[in-house]
């Protein structure tokens, strides 16, 4: 008995193209109406797409929005220094510029107020977003373990929560200051948060 190939998937592709123009539609209609007046079909309007497109790719106006942000939250790098105290500041800069474009500010404020009231979008929130950019503390982590300037943890759930603590500290700190506070984030006030946490790293994982 002959083997039958699988037939092939039919029904069209996921385009990036599509994907990249309703996050960014996404992103001008916040700024410009607001999350309570921003709907899925002003979105698929804004980006020339069909309402059937958006369904198909985000459940509701969270999910998207939450994506919205992440995609924004993926341009930041580990800056290529030469010290942890460089690479700290590089990052928190890119971070403190990021805060200041009007895009996200508004769909970063607007997606953490409404997940107070909605567990399933703190989750989405968290992995989209918080654990997607742990990968710069895991990186400039490693990086500073190489050159000697912190310890090795020999638990891997001792050096996850060192992870998580790192990333809450720098996170949390640069969000108050940009978004609650509404201080600069300049290359003065990030040297003294690198020293800050610098100088406590060491203990912490001691």
């Amino acid at each position: 008995m002959q083997s039958r190939t699988p037939p092939a998937r039919t029904g069209r592709p996921r385009s990036a193209a599509a994907d990249a123009a309703i996050l960014a539609a996404t992103r001008d209609a916040l700024v410009e109406i607001g999350w309570s007046r921003m709907s899925l079909g002003d979105v698929a309007q804004r980006a020339g797409v069909a309402k059937t497109t958006l369904y198909r790719r985000w459940a509701g106006k969270n999910e998207l929005v939450v994506d919205a942000v992440a995609e924004l939250f993926d341009e930041l790098v580990l800056p290529d220094g030469d010290s942890l105290a460089a690479d700290v500041v590089g990052v928190v800069l890119q971070f403190g510029e990021l805060l200041q474009r009007p895009e996200t500010r508004t769909a970063l404020m607007a997606v953490v107020a409404e997940s107070t009231s909605d567990p399933a979008l703190r989750l989405r929130i968290r992995t989209a977003i918080v654990d997607r950019q742990k990968r710069l503390v895991l990186q400039g982590r490693a990086r500073a373990q190489r050159r000697g300037e912190l310890p090795y943890e020999t638990e891997p759930a001792v050096a996850e929560q060192h992870a998580d603590l790192i990333f809450d500290v720098i996170a949390g700190t640069v969000v108050h200051r940009a978004l609650v506070s509404d201080g600069p984030v300049d290359e003065a006030w990030a040297k003294a948060l690198a020293g800050l946490l610098i100088a406590g790293l060491p203990a912490a994982m001691g």
